[in-house]
């Protein structure tokens, strides 16, 4: 490793939680080279974000503080500066890039001003000098016409381009370290490997030091010098990421490699046997020559109408009872479309759904009633999609009443066969959702799902947002009950390894349409057109020898003819 440029030894940094001091990370020591990439995984809690926010004075409350260690910036320990001090560190030394740039970026000032900002209060520039080292900062970070999106506001730009702002903001400072807080999870395939390539030709062509902070192994293979593991404050294990990878020397890094979903490195396609039941079974589901349709914004001049544009552009499909078919595709593909409009919750502009025998077109009131009783939907933010103020009891006995599954000196007993189902402890009927963790959550919400008897799940980018390991579960017990009891699954997720994992069959969407399907094994061992190629050259591998590929689908606008 090169000279440190900053040094952290014995971090300490405790809660006052109930009369308690609970400790919250738990003597960290470690280095961060000049010109390196350290990268920091583990799951949610271990503590990765709270050492982070501790490196820049930045805790989430006042009950939360450093009780001990030090934080060396050259000759500075930053733990001992006072809050004046801080703030001229801030930025100007370490810059921070976070996980929700919407969250982050002003939405009522212009994106280019955001990044002139920080140049004028560290650097003392004027406004005239500022605005052109902002279209400069901005053409460094991929905005194709930088002096003309200066003007721009956040809601205008996409989540990747948005993440590209908040990296200009966190660079207008010149920093020497930066700080990049997951800053890839909500993002697609190929919009991931862009920004992951964008922070590695800054830290080429800028020298900067980066912590990246993440929870895919995959992400730090492909772009870290050096890998920290921790867990529950504490790190377990650091050392150069080939070495990290090759003989992990903790249990709970060996945990990690194994719940990673990589794909595998071979070509030949697996060979998969139709099950004879399948064959000779009539499809549940059905759809032919879909549209879905929806207004854009200002009036079609010269047609005297409304514009229009295709979320889902002549769709035709069909699954098979006890099938497991994924689709996949980056944001704005059209696969949520597709799902809701199979739920009758999208209305049809054109074409055909037929569900179980009802045509959803031409019978709606009776397709929609089988529908809303034999099929069921989990979402992909646990939270939210679960009422805060009931019990997860409550929520189950809710959908129980409503679709009638159960009689009322049943509903208790069947509310614990869902938890059994889904791997929950009976007891969690009684708590509410703020009392779970990520992974729990989406439990119950599958449980919820399955409280309809379902014949079809449409999982929605269930496993997005929750930490490999958790995801590894998650996967693992839709496996277990697709077996249990033969159900139908759509498993919608721009994660194409996740799908080759779990599903028999998978539909590429681009642009509203399906430009390639068939079986997993063959479609990702030899895909027929350029934007499946795309998509699987994205994905991170925890081979460190492999390259970080993947397309921008603004850059290539001829893939629909490939």
């Amino acid at each position: 490793m090169s000279d440190p440029v900053l040094s952290i030894r014995d971090l300490t940094v405790e809660a006052l939680l109930d009369g308690e001091n609970r400790t919250l990370i738990d003597k960290v020591s470690f280095d961060l080279g000049r010109g390196e990439i350290l990268g920091m995984v583990g799951e949610s809690g271990s503590g990765k974000s709270m050492i982070c926010r501790a490196l820049v004075r930045l805790l989430p409350s006042k009950l939360i503080g450093i009780t001990g260690g030090s934080v060396m910036l050259g000759d500075r320990d930053l733990t001992a500066l006072d809050e004046a001090a801080m703030r001229g560190m801030r930025g100007a030394e370490i810059g921070m890039v976070f996980q929700n740039p919407t969250s982050h970026l002003d939405p009522v000032m212009r994106i280019g001003d955001q990044v002139a900002e920080g140049i004028r209060y560290h650097q003392g520039k004027s406004a005239r000098d500022a605005r052109a080292m902002a279209i400069d900062i901005l053409h460094q970070v991929g905005f194709p016409e930088p002096a003309r999106q200066y003007d721009s506001y956040s809601h205008e730009f996409s989540g990747g381009m948005r993440q590209r702002a908040m990296i200009a903001v966190a660079l207008s400072c010149n920093p020497k370290i930066l700080i990049a807080d997951e800053p890839t999870t909500a993002l697609d395939v190929t919009i991931q490997a862009q920004i992951l390539r964008l922070l590695m030709d800054l830290r080429d062509s800028r020298g900067l030091s980066i912590i990246l902070i993440t929870h895919d192994l995959g992400i730090v293979a492909q772009t870290c010098d050096r890998i920290a593991v921790l867990r529950q404050g504490r790190l377990l294990e650091i050392g150069d990421k080939r070495r990290v990878l090759s003989a992990p020397r903790h249990a709970y890094t060996i945990s990690l490699l194994n719940s990673h979903p990589s794909m595998p490195c071979g070509t030949e396609p697996v060979a998969v046997e139709a099950e004879p039941a399948a064959i000779a079974a009539k499809p549940l589901l059905e759809i032919d020559d879909l549209v879905v349709r929806f207004p854009a914004p200002g009036l079609g001049l010269l047609t005297g109408g409304k514009k229009h544009v295709a979320a889902v552009d002549g769709v035709s499909l069909r699954l098979m009872p006890g099938e497991t078919v994924g689709i996949v595709g980056e944001s704005g593909s059209g696969k949520s479309t597709l799902a809701r409009a199979i739920l009758g919750l999208t209305p049809l502009s054109s074409g055909h759904i037929s569900f179980d025998g009802l045509d959803l077109a031409q019978q709606r009131q009776q397709a929609l009633a089988r529908i809303r009783t034999q099929a069921a939907m989990v979402f992909q933010d646990p939270y939210n999609a679960l009422n805060p103020r009931m019990t997860i009891g409550e929520t189950l006995t809710e959908v129980l009443k409503v679709q009638d599954k159960a009689p009322a000196s049943r509903i208790s007993a069947r509310v614990d066969e869902l938890l059994d189902l889904v791997g929950l402890e009976r007891e969690f009927a009684t708590r509410r959702p703020r009392a779970m963790s990520g992974g729990q959550c989406q439990r119950a919400g599958i449980a919820r799902a399955l409280a309809v008897d379902p014949k079809l799940i449409i999982a929605d980018e269930c496993v997005a947002a929750l930490d490999v390991t958790i995801q590894a579960q998650i996967i693992d017990l839709f496996r277990e009950l697709k077996s249990a009891m033969n159900l139908t699954l759509i498993f919608i997720a721009h994660d194409l390894a996740i799908v080759r994992d779990l599903c028999e069959r998978v539909v590429v969407m681009y642009r509203g349409r399906i430009v390639e399907e068939g079986l997993c094994a063959e479609v990702f061992a030899r895909p027929k057109h350029a934007y499946t190629a795309a998509l699987i050259a994205a994905i991170p591998s925890i081979d460190p020898d492999r390259s970080l590929g993947g397309l921008s689908v603004a850059q290539t606008p001829h893939l629909l003819t490939a």
